[in-house]
């Protein structure tokens, strides 16, 4: 006879009030008088009858209620029970199916859990979520999520009719909570149903889901994503071997949701004729979305066409609202659906490292949104966010913050950075709002915000964070890029971490683009007064490993797109766009454009809208994106200009006091070579002829690139290809160069050593 179960032991599984299920459901073992008999109980609330099937022997026994309708309970009297089903009739209908019960053995380890507690399990994504998966020969998907203060958490899903009360998961020593249910598979949609001790139910998406609905759905989707077939081998070996700061890095910053729409009735096709789902914008009226696949289509041979060395995609996760540009993120392990499915963007990266372009990602580990089937409030507490509003909210941006102190926050992050670069081959990321995660104070008015243990306002918990995080995605991925977008002085933010650094390889040169901006939005007469916005970066160049960068936030918000910041009339604001993006190609640092910047938009960025391609019918913007091009193709070909942007010996004034004229002139100089460059900046309408400009060696010295060219729409003055030195010392140096200065110009000049070797010889 099976032991007796109690009434109370029943009510806690039939009100989903147990921490672990597996006491009371599925096989136990009963040693009776000498015998082994053994008891299966379920818990089927939809069932009126059910059996246990011994498919093998081809045997069933009758299961009977107890204690409950719907709790069903069978004695089988066998000294060993294994592969057994359960025979369900429901209605009208009958099935047979795997007793998840069963399956008793979790899959994550004493070990795995270890790591996990102390923050330093850095593929945790390979073990919590969902992942299809088989044991014991049959196929199924596992399931574990942590939620160490909820009082019970089942799984939801189409599977079960979204009943809470049909899988219940069964809580580990360390808060997580885990669940192998058999016959599941790759594409089912499920949530976390979440009790806390007062009774309240939240319905999540899972934090470690690799794909959910596209919005405004939010269940996850159980995603295999190691099916896809890489083949870009080749770069990623490069890559490994590479050392990223001496290589030219030029960004094409894109929001994808607004970079090109197709009209909602033109359907996508994938290469082999199926037709994926296709988002409808809210951006637009009547337009959709383009898939991955079809952006890999016409974004890359754009941006392949324009030279840019990189593809910058705002946040990529999974974000519910359009208009938040991707910075709200709610799925940090999922790629947005918005565009396809992971494996199309998947199919997106791996054709721009085939075409030579690699891939940053905006990622966000700062602040997360308080929707309810996210991570604020997760387990029925403060989870992943401080419980003291000072610590733990924005209230400017209306998001909560990451609490870094928590080990298992912190792994959850770092882990996430890792990921990126795992599964999807990433080749960089740019980290958002840096500066609000390291100051305390950030955005809060005075008795709003806590001090730290040592009474200062930075953050240390998110210091030491962003340092695990920089050391772990270093470790494993030698040749990406971390960038820092660090808006204060805080230092050694691109030192590494064993000098006591945050370990980012580059950082955002956020007060050389406000200098520069300040600048040329001034008329031109007035620069003279202001030539310390142009130089001030080189005196604190070589504190960091800078990247220049003209971001989205820039021509936002009531800031114009960068032909509206610009003085003077139309061929002026051309002008002047010129000469800043020469100058800060020409500029020590790695770069970075905001699309539609390399054609000369004049609207501000919309993220509702389309980029304002109507324009390049006409000539002014058809030569403006010329002029880009033809500038990113001569900046990775002089590697003057690239190979010591770190180094103080890559960079040289030649003269940087004539402000009487807005004139500046410089050296880049190469890395392990002779080679260098000169360039000379004209920053007035006003052209120069007979400008003198002293450089290091005599000959000949070709005019390689020239602003104001005729085919990039400028006023065509210039040098003819080129200058003869004169024996004639000047800016401190042995020689020197008669220059005509265009217009807002600026001219790159090279030292021709075959020409001028050859006229030395012929002199002889």
């Amino acid at each position: 006879m099976s032991p007796i179960i109690a009434p109370e032991q029943v009510d806690r599984i039939v009100w989903n009030q147990h921490h672990d299920p597996f006491e009371i459901l599925g096989p136990h073992r009963v040693e009776q008088n000498g015998k082994t008999s053994w008891v299966v109980r379920a818990y089927l609330p939809n069932a009126e009858a059910a059996w246990v099937v011994r498919p093998e022997e081809r045997l069933e026994y009758p299961m009977h209620p107890v204690h409950h309708p719907h709790f069903f309970e069978a004695e089988i009297e066998t000294p060993e029970l294994a592969n057994y089903q359960l025979r369900l009739k429901e209605g009208e209908h009958e099935r047979v199916i795997h007793d998840p019960y069963a399956f008793r053995s979790p899959l994550l380890t004493d070990f795995d859990l270890h790591l996990f507690s102390e923050g330093n399990h850095h593929r945790i994504y390979e073990k919590l979520g969902a992942h299809a998966t088989e044991i014991d020969g049959v196929k199924g998907v596992y399931f574990a999520v942590w939620a160490p203060n909820a009082r019970n958490v089942s799984v939801l899903g189409d599977f079960n009719y979204w009943d809470g009360r049909k899988h219940q998961m069964r809580k580990g020593s360390t808060g997580v909570w885990e669940l192998f249910i058999p016959s599941l598979g790759v594409g089912e949609h499920y949530k976390y149903e979440i009790k806390n001790f007062d009774g309240h139910i939240y319905e999540k998406s899972d934090p470690y889901g690799f794909q959910q609905e596209p919005r405004p759905k939010t269940a996850s989707i159980v995603t295999d994503l190691d099916a896809y077939q890489w083949q870009d081998s080749d770069w990623m070996e490069h890559r490994r071997h590479t050392d990223a700061l001496t290589q030219p890095i030029s960004v094409y910053e894109v929001h994808l949701g607004s970079w090109l729409h197709a009209s909602s009735g033109e359907p996508a096709k994938l290469e082999n004729g199926e037709e994926p789902v296709v988002v409808v914008s809210e951006l637009r009226p009547g337009a959709r979305f383009l898939t991955y696949r079809e952006l890999a289509q016409q974004l890359i041979p754009y941006v392949k066409e324009l030279g840019f060395t990189h593809i910058e995609l705002l946040p990529i996760a999974e974000h519910p609202f359009d208009g938040s540009w991707g910075y709200q993120v709610t799925g940090y392990y999922a790629c947005t659906s918005r565009f396809g499915t992971p494996e199309d963007f998947m199919y997106f990266i791996d054709q721009c490292h085939q075409n030579g372009i690699g891939v940053i990602v905006d990622w966000v580990p700062g602040h997360f949104p308080k929707d309810g089937h996210g991570l604020a409030f997760f387990d029925g507490t403060h989870l992943y966010e401080h419980a003291d509003p000072r610590k733990g909210e924005h209230k400017e941006w209306g998001t909560l913050v990451f609490n870094y102190s928590r080990n298992e926050v912190r792994n959850f992050l770092v882990s996430n950075a890792l990921f990126w670069f795992d599964k999807y081959h990433i080749d960089g990321m740019r980290v958002d709002a840096v500066a609000s995660m390291l100051y305390l104070d950030y955005c809060r008015p005075a008795g709003e915000w806590l001090l730290n243990q040592y009474g200062g306002r930075e953050n240390i918990d998110a210091a030491d964070f962003l340092r695990q995080t920089n050391h772990t995605i270093f470790s494993y991925f030698p040749g990406i890029l971390s960038i820092a977008e660090e808006s204060t002085d805080w230092p050694m933010v691109s030192w590494p971490t064993y000098v006591g650094g945050l370990g980012f390889n580059l950082k955002w040169n956020m007060g050389w683009m406000h200098d520069m901006l300040d600048y040329f939005h001034m008329d031109p007469w007035f620069r003279q007064f202001h030539q310390n916005n142009i130089t001030f970066s080189m005196w604190y160049n070589h504190s960091e490993n800078y990247m220049l960068a003209l971001s989205h936030d820039e021509i936002v918000h009531g800031k114009s797109n960068m032909l509206g910041k610009m003085p003077g009339d139309e061929w002026q604001k051309f002008a002047n766009v010129r000469c800043l993006f020469a100058y800060m190609f020409t500029h020590p640092g790695k770069k970075t454009l905001f699309m539609s910047m390399e054609f000369g938009q004049w609207s501000e960025w919309n993220a509702w809208a389309d980029l304002e391609w109507h324009l390049l019918q006409f000539e002014p913007h058809q030569k403006l994106k010329q002029f880009v091009s033809d500038l990113n193709q001569l900046y990775r070909t002089e590697i003057a200009l690239y190979t010591q942007d770190f180094a103080q010996e890559g960079f040289e004034w030649i003269d940087c006091s004539d402000n009487r004229h807005s004139v500046v002139a410089f050296i880049r100089r190469a890395k392990d070579s002779d080679e260098f460059v000169v360039t000379v900046c004209n920053f007035t309408p006003q052209p120069h002829s007979h400008y003198r400009v002293g450089v290091p060696e005599v000959g000949f010295y070709t005019e390689l690139f020239n602003s104001d060219a005729r085919e990039y729409g400028g006023s065509n003055m210039g040098n003819l290809g080129g200058k003869w030195t004169d024996e004639w010392s000047f800016h401190n140096q042995p020689y020197s160069l008669d220059l005509c200065l265009p217009p807002l110009g600026v001219l790159i000049l090279k030292l021709n050593r075959e020409k001028t070797k050859a006229a030395l010889q012929q002199t002889v």
